[in-house]
Protein backbone atom coordinates (compact mmCIF):
# COMPACT_ATOMS: atom_id res chain seq x y z
CA UNK A 1 0.00 0.00 0.00
CA UNK A 2 1.07 3.69 -0.84
CA UNK A 3 -0.11 7.21 -0.82
CA UNK A 4 -1.66 6.27 -4.51
CA UNK A 5 -3.39 3.23 -3.12
CA UNK A 6 -3.70 -0.15 -1.31
CA UNK A 7 -2.26 -2.84 -2.60
CA UNK A 8 -4.06 -6.16 -2.58
CA UNK A 9 -2.78 -9.19 -4.30
CA UNK A 10 -4.09 -11.75 -2.17
CA UNK A 11 -4.92 -9.93 1.19
CA UNK A 12 -7.20 -11.29 4.03
CA UNK A 13 -8.83 -8.50 6.41
CA UNK A 14 -5.86 -9.02 8.65
CA UNK A 15 -3.38 -8.36 5.89
CA UNK A 16 -5.57 -5.42 4.60
CA UNK A 17 -5.89 -4.00 7.89
CA UNK A 18 -2.37 -3.97 8.57
CA UNK A 19 -1.63 -2.25 5.31
CA UNK A 20 -4.41 0.13 6.19
CA UNK A 21 -2.75 0.84 9.58
CA UNK A 22 0.95 1.44 8.12
CA UNK A 23 -0.56 4.36 6.04
CA UNK A 24 -3.17 6.27 7.86
CA UNK A 25 -1.05 5.96 11.03
CA UNK A 26 -3.51 4.69 13.06
CA UNK A 27 -4.77 0.63 13.74
CA UNK A 28 -8.81 2.51 14.95
CA UNK A 29 -8.92 4.40 11.71
CA UNK A 30 -8.18 1.37 9.91
CA UNK A 31 -10.84 -1.11 12.22
CA UNK A 32 -13.77 1.83 10.91
CA UNK A 33 -12.80 2.00 6.80
CA UNK A 34 -12.39 -1.61 6.56
CA UNK A 35 -15.30 -2.72 8.67
CA UNK A 36 -17.40 0.56 6.40
CA UNK A 37 -15.95 -0.84 3.44
CA UNK A 38 -17.09 -4.86 4.61
CA UNK A 39 -20.10 -3.43 5.74
CA UNK A 40 -19.86 -4.99 9.00
CA UNK A 41 -18.85 -3.75 12.48
CA UNK A 42 -15.48 -2.88 13.63
CA UNK A 43 -16.60 -6.41 16.43
CA UNK A 44 -17.86 -8.56 13.74
CA UNK A 45 -14.42 -7.36 11.73
CA UNK A 46 -12.35 -8.84 14.13
CA UNK A 47 -13.49 -11.91 13.92
CA UNK A 48 -13.27 -12.28 10.64
CA UNK A 49 -9.63 -11.41 10.09
CA UNK A 50 -8.64 -14.37 8.02
CA UNK A 51 -11.35 -14.22 5.31
CA UNK A 52 -10.58 -13.31 1.93
CA UNK A 53 -10.82 -9.54 0.94
CA UNK A 54 -12.82 -9.44 -2.84
CA UNK A 55 -12.32 -6.57 -4.89
CA UNK A 56 -14.99 -4.58 -4.24
CA UNK A 57 -13.62 -3.69 -0.43
CA UNK A 58 -10.09 -3.79 -1.62
CA UNK A 59 -11.59 -0.74 -4.36
CA UNK A 60 -13.47 0.81 -1.65
CA UNK A 61 -10.68 0.66 1.20
CA UNK A 62 -8.23 2.36 -1.54
CA UNK A 63 -10.92 5.25 -2.50
CA UNK A 64 -11.14 6.15 1.27
CA UNK A 65 -7.16 5.32 2.46
CA UNK A 66 -6.81 8.31 -0.46
CA UNK A 67 -9.24 10.83 0.90
CA UNK A 68 -8.09 10.22 4.63
CA UNK A 69 -4.45 10.67 3.61
CA UNK A 70 -5.32 13.92 1.94
CA UNK A 71 -6.76 15.35 4.88
CA UNK A 72 -10.45 14.64 4.92
CA UNK A 73 -11.85 13.69 8.19
CA UNK A 74 -12.37 9.87 8.72
CA UNK A 75 -16.52 10.78 9.86
CA UNK A 76 -16.56 12.44 6.23
CA UNK A 77 -14.69 9.51 4.37
CA UNK A 78 -16.75 7.19 6.22
CA UNK A 79 -19.98 9.07 5.16
CA UNK A 80 -21.73 8.26 8.20
CA UNK A 81 -21.19 8.84 11.78
CA UNK A 82 -22.87 7.55 14.97
CA UNK A 83 -24.56 9.98 17.37
CA UNK A 84 -26.42 8.50 20.16
CA UNK A 85 -29.01 6.32 19.25
CA UNK A 86 -28.50 7.57 15.30
CA UNK A 87 -26.64 6.59 12.45
CA UNK A 88 -26.13 9.76 10.67
CA UNK A 89 -25.06 11.16 7.14
CA UNK A 90 -22.02 13.08 7.53
CA UNK A 91 -20.28 15.36 4.72
CA UNK A 92 -18.80 18.53 4.19
CA UNK A 93 -22.25 20.45 4.25
CA UNK A 94 -22.47 20.51 8.28
CA UNK A 95 -20.43 19.56 11.00
CA UNK A 96 -19.23 16.55 12.19
CA UNK A 97 -21.16 15.26 15.39
CA UNK A 98 -19.40 15.63 18.38
CA UNK A 99 -19.56 13.91 21.27
CA UNK A 100 -19.57 17.23 23.68
CA UNK A 101 -22.93 17.70 21.67
CA UNK A 102 -24.48 14.41 22.69
CA UNK A 103 -24.46 15.68 26.34
CA UNK A 104 -25.99 18.87 24.97
CA UNK A 105 -29.24 16.34 23.62
CA UNK A 106 -28.79 14.70 27.18
CA UNK A 107 -29.29 17.99 29.02
CA UNK A 108 -32.06 19.56 26.42
CA UNK A 109 -34.33 16.10 26.82
CA UNK A 110 -33.72 16.45 30.84
CA UNK A 111 -35.55 19.90 30.47
CA UNK A 112 -38.25 18.34 27.90
CA UNK A 113 -38.59 15.98 30.85
CA UNK A 114 -38.63 17.81 33.93
CA UNK A 115 -40.89 20.73 31.61
CA UNK A 116 -43.64 18.05 30.49
CA UNK A 117 -43.82 16.95 33.95
CA UNK A 118 -44.43 20.76 35.19
CA UNK A 119 -47.14 21.20 32.39
CA UNK A 120 -48.80 17.94 32.85
CA UNK A 121 -48.06 15.19 31.53
CA UNK A 122 -50.69 15.07 29.02
CA UNK A 123 -49.58 18.71 27.20
CA UNK A 124 -47.67 18.76 24.35
CA UNK A 125 -44.39 20.58 24.54
CA UNK A 126 -42.32 22.57 21.59
CA UNK A 127 -38.54 22.52 21.10
CA UNK A 128 -36.68 24.05 18.69
CA UNK A 129 -33.10 23.36 17.45
CA UNK A 130 -31.34 26.65 16.28
CA UNK A 131 -28.58 25.87 13.72
CA UNK A 132 -29.32 22.43 13.36
CA UNK A 133 -26.40 21.38 10.85
CA UNK A 134 -26.98 17.36 10.62
CA UNK A 135 -29.85 17.36 12.28
CA UNK A 136 -28.11 15.92 15.22
CA UNK A 137 -29.91 17.14 17.75
CA UNK A 138 -33.36 17.80 16.78
CA UNK A 139 -33.39 14.33 15.32
CA UNK A 140 -32.09 12.74 18.56
CA UNK A 141 -34.89 14.74 20.50
CA UNK A 142 -37.14 13.78 18.37
CA UNK A 143 -36.35 10.20 18.63
CA UNK A 144 -35.83 9.76 22.53
CA UNK A 145 -38.47 11.89 23.77
CA UNK A 146 -40.68 9.35 25.67
CA UNK A 147 -44.10 10.81 25.56
CA UNK A 148 -45.23 10.03 21.69
CA UNK A 149 -47.15 12.15 19.75
CA UNK A 150 -46.20 15.30 22.81
CA UNK A 151 -43.51 16.87 20.99
CA UNK A 152 -42.18 19.13 18.47
CA UNK A 153 -39.35 19.66 16.85
CA UNK A 154 -38.11 22.73 14.73
CA UNK A 155 -34.64 22.43 13.11
CA UNK A 156 -33.73 25.47 11.60
CA UNK A 157 -30.57 26.56 9.81
CA UNK A 158 -29.80 29.44 7.89
CA UNK A 159 -27.43 27.38 5.34
CA UNK A 160 -29.44 25.25 1.99
CA UNK A 161 -26.73 23.02 1.99
CA UNK A 162 -27.25 22.27 5.60
CA UNK A 163 -31.10 21.99 5.56
CA UNK A 164 -30.69 18.92 2.55
CA UNK A 165 -28.21 17.09 4.51
CA UNK A 166 -30.97 17.50 7.10
CA UNK A 167 -33.29 16.87 4.78
CA UNK A 168 -31.68 13.29 4.12
CA UNK A 169 -31.44 12.14 7.36
CA UNK A 170 -34.75 12.62 8.30
CA UNK A 171 -35.98 10.45 5.50
CA UNK A 172 -33.55 8.04 6.96
CA UNK A 173 -35.42 8.70 10.45
CA UNK A 174 -38.58 7.94 9.16
CA UNK A 175 -37.80 4.64 7.50
CA UNK A 176 -36.56 3.32 11.24
CA UNK A 177 -38.79 5.68 12.92
CA UNK A 178 -41.70 7.27 11.11
CA UNK A 179 -43.28 8.38 14.81
CA UNK A 180 -40.10 9.97 15.90
CA UNK A 181 -39.83 11.54 12.07
CA UNK A 182 -43.14 12.94 11.92
CA UNK A 183 -42.42 15.21 15.09
CA UNK A 184 -39.72 17.38 12.91
CA UNK A 185 -40.72 20.59 11.38
CA UNK A 186 -37.68 21.99 9.24
CA UNK A 187 -37.19 25.90 8.24
CA UNK A 188 -34.50 27.37 6.65
CA UNK A 189 -33.45 31.02 8.32
CA UNK A 190 -30.85 32.58 10.68
CA UNK A 191 -31.42 32.05 14.33
CA UNK A 192 -35.23 32.81 15.91
CA UNK A 193 -35.95 33.95 12.22
CA UNK A 194 -36.27 31.26 10.68
CA UNK A 195 -39.75 30.00 12.95
CA UNK A 196 -43.27 31.26 12.06
CA UNK A 197 -44.21 34.36 14.44
CA UNK A 198 -47.04 32.18 15.84
CA UNK A 199 -44.43 30.00 17.58
CA UNK A 200 -43.09 33.77 19.44
CA UNK A 201 -43.54 32.85 23.37
CA UNK A 202 -44.77 29.94 23.21
CA UNK A 203 -41.55 27.29 22.79
CA UNK A 204 -41.24 24.90 26.16
CA UNK A 205 -37.28 24.46 24.53
CA UNK A 206 -34.13 26.13 22.84
CA UNK A 207 -31.49 24.48 21.89
CA UNK A 208 -28.37 25.31 19.83
CA UNK A 209 -24.84 24.31 18.83
CA UNK A 210 -24.11 27.23 17.60
CA UNK A 211 -20.92 28.26 16.01
CA UNK A 212 -18.37 29.75 18.71
CA UNK A 213 -15.09 29.45 17.62
CA UNK A 214 -13.27 33.27 17.55
CA UNK A 215 -11.51 34.29 14.00
CA UNK A 216 -8.45 34.09 15.96
CA UNK A 217 -9.16 30.39 17.06
CA UNK A 218 -10.54 29.09 14.00
CA UNK A 219 -6.74 30.15 11.96
CA UNK A 220 -4.91 28.10 15.07
CA UNK A 221 -7.28 24.90 14.66
CA UNK A 222 -5.93 21.62 13.29
CA UNK A 223 -6.01 21.58 9.30
CA UNK A 224 -8.42 18.90 9.24
CA UNK A 225 -11.47 20.95 10.84
CA UNK A 226 -10.30 24.50 9.47
CA UNK A 227 -9.65 23.55 5.95
CA UNK A 228 -12.91 20.84 6.15
CA UNK A 229 -15.41 21.58 7.92
CA UNK A 230 -17.84 24.36 7.17
CA UNK A 231 -16.02 27.69 8.07
CA UNK A 232 -20.11 29.71 8.91
CA UNK A 233 -20.38 26.64 11.03
CA UNK A 234 -17.46 26.85 13.12
CA UNK A 235 -17.00 30.78 13.29
CA UNK A 236 -19.96 33.56 13.87
CA UNK A 237 -17.68 36.45 14.04
CA UNK A 238 -14.41 38.05 15.20
CA UNK A 239 -15.00 37.49 18.71
CA UNK A 240 -17.14 33.85 18.64
CA UNK A 241 -19.68 35.35 20.98
CA UNK A 242 -21.70 36.78 18.08
CA UNK A 243 -24.60 33.61 17.80
CA UNK A 244 -24.42 33.10 21.66
CA UNK A 245 -25.30 36.57 21.94
CA UNK A 246 -28.32 36.40 19.79
CA UNK A 247 -29.99 33.21 21.70
CA UNK A 248 -29.59 34.44 24.73
CA UNK A 249 -30.88 37.98 23.96
CA UNK A 250 -33.58 36.59 21.55
CA UNK A 251 -34.90 33.51 23.46
CA UNK A 252 -36.88 35.24 26.19
CA UNK A 253 -39.00 36.79 22.89
CA UNK A 254 -40.10 33.17 22.07
CA UNK A 255 -39.98 30.80 25.18
CA UNK A 256 -43.13 30.76 26.93
CA UNK A 257 -43.13 31.45 30.75
CA UNK A 258 -40.43 29.15 32.68
CA UNK A 259 -38.97 27.71 29.10
CA UNK A 260 -35.65 26.43 28.82
CA UNK A 261 -32.47 27.04 27.02
CA UNK A 262 -29.76 25.13 26.26
CA UNK A 263 -26.72 25.87 24.36
CA UNK A 264 -23.09 24.65 23.74
CA UNK A 265 -20.62 26.89 24.42
CA UNK A 266 -16.76 26.87 24.78
CA UNK A 267 -15.02 26.38 27.68
CA UNK A 268 -13.50 29.79 28.02
CA UNK A 269 -16.79 31.43 27.30
CA UNK A 270 -18.51 29.77 30.51
CA UNK A 271 -18.18 32.58 32.67
CA UNK A 272 -19.37 35.37 30.37
CA UNK A 273 -22.18 34.16 28.77
CA UNK A 274 -23.47 32.85 32.16
CA UNK A 275 -22.77 36.20 33.70
CA UNK A 276 -24.65 37.61 30.81
CA UNK A 277 -27.77 35.29 31.39
CA UNK A 278 -28.18 36.67 34.86
CA UNK A 279 -28.03 40.15 33.70
CA UNK A 280 -30.46 39.21 31.44
CA UNK A 281 -33.06 38.08 33.60
CA UNK A 282 -32.73 34.09 33.27
CA UNK A 283 -33.59 31.63 36.08
CA UNK A 284 -30.44 29.93 37.51
CA UNK A 285 -28.43 30.04 34.87
CA UNK A 286 -25.85 27.19 35.46
CA UNK A 287 -22.82 25.89 33.00
CA UNK A 288 -22.40 22.23 33.13
CA UNK A 289 -19.08 20.02 31.92
CA UNK A 290 -18.59 17.81 29.24
CA UNK A 291 -17.13 14.27 29.96
CA UNK A 292 -13.67 15.51 30.07
CA UNK A 293 -14.77 17.95 33.27
CA UNK A 294 -14.93 21.05 30.72
CA UNK A 295 -16.91 23.68 30.92
CA UNK A 296 -19.43 22.65 27.98
CA UNK A 297 -23.11 24.09 28.41
CA UNK A 298 -25.28 26.73 29.64
CA UNK A 299 -28.38 25.43 30.92
CA UNK A 300 -31.10 27.83 32.16
CA UNK A 301 -34.81 28.65 32.27
CA UNK A 302 -36.88 31.78 32.16
CA UNK A 303 -38.78 32.61 35.41
CA UNK A 304 -42.05 31.46 35.12
CA UNK A 305 -43.56 35.00 35.91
Amino acid sequence: MSRAGVSVASDTARDLLSSVSAVVGSGVEARWIVAYAAGVTTSDLLTQLDTEVGPAVSDAVRDMVDRRVAGEPLQYVLGTWAFRTLELRVDPRALIPRPETEQVVSAALDELDAQHSRLGRRSPVVAADLGTGSGAIALSLAAEFEPDGLLDVWATDVSAEAIELLGQNLAALADRHPDAAARVRVARGSWFGALPVELAGRLTLVVSNPPYVSQEEWEELDAVVRDREPKGALVPGPSGFEALDVLLHQAPLWLAPGGSLVVELAPGQARTVKDNALELGYENPEVREDLAGRPRMLVTRLPLA
